[in-house]
């Protein structure tokens, strides 16, 4: 018996790094998986590998919201629950931030948590799940990334509401805040295939010895644990909460 045994779940951002560790790991918990994403290739060759659908989905775009719900209905009947994954990061300092460069993290990172929401939620059953991907910056601030922390931070506010008004139908809303995970977020290697993306890792471990208590960046398989957990009924009492993954960071900082 597998935690989400007959669910059907759609996760954002699923062809690579974390969506594609929670796409693997809710189909081996039994979950009919919808693979969403604007990587297309990627995407088909990651369902087709787990037996689940793809559907192109820009999560910034209504109609492809719309587009990707009815899919998942015209293919299972019906849709369970939603991972809000997808997101986009960008370095800069607020005083050099570009409007255009600010309204892109927002189209994708903000309004595509609120799109998915509220089409996934229209059409869920009620006893649904959703669970939206903030991050260790929407409780703390952090130099560089002001666009990005400014949306995460929103998110856990749609979480908040989303919950309180759900809640009647039985729909739990909650917020994972991972903090530095090994992807191609903050391991950019990983896009090149000739790149050592061990030797980078390596890198990364050895950068965050220090900032991090647990002396290690986290692993994207470490997130879809904590997305399966607020998926399945193991959470069936928790709503409206953000959980923290990030090694010990936001704890704070040891000068010893």
């Amino acid at each position: 018996m597998g935690k989400l045994d007959g669910r059907v779940v759609l996760v954002t951002g699923a062809a690579r790094g974390q969506g594609e560790q929670e796409a693997r790991l809710f189909a081996a918990e039994g979950a009919k998986v919808v693979v969403a994403d604007v990587l297309d290739e990627q995407g088909e060759a990651l369902a087709k590998e787990l037996g689940a659908s793809y559907v192109h989905l820009d999560v910034g775009e209504e109609a492809d919201w719309r587009a990707a719900v009815e899919a998942a209905k015209v293919t299972y009947g019906r849709i369970d629950g939603l991972v809000n994954n997808a997101g986009i990061l960008r370095f800069n300092s607020l005083v050099d931030t570009p409007l255009d460069e600010f309204m892109q993290v927002v189209r994708v990172n903000q309004v595509g948590c609120f799109l998915g929401i509220r089409t996934v939620a229209a059409a869920m059953e009620d006893g649904g799940t959703i669970v939206n991907t903030a991050s260790y910056t929407a409780l703390t601030g952090m130099a560089a990334v002001g666009t990005y922390a400014a949306t995460k931070h929103a998110i856990l506010g749609l979480t908040r509401v989303a919950a309180l008004e759900l809640a009647s139908r039985r729909i739990r809303v909650n917020a994972m805040c991972p903090g530095a995970i090994d992807t191609a977020m903050s391991n950019p290697a990983q896009l090149d295939p000739d790149a050592d993306t061990e030797e980078m890792s390596r890198a990364l471990d050895e950068l965050y010895r220090k900032l991090v208590p647990l002396g290690r960046i986290g692993k994207p398989a470490e997130v879809a644990r904590l997305a399966l957990f607020l998926t399945s009924d193991d959470s069936s009492y928790i709503t409206g909460q953000p959980f923290v993954i990030d090694g010990g960071w936001l704890a704070g900082v040891s000068v010893i």
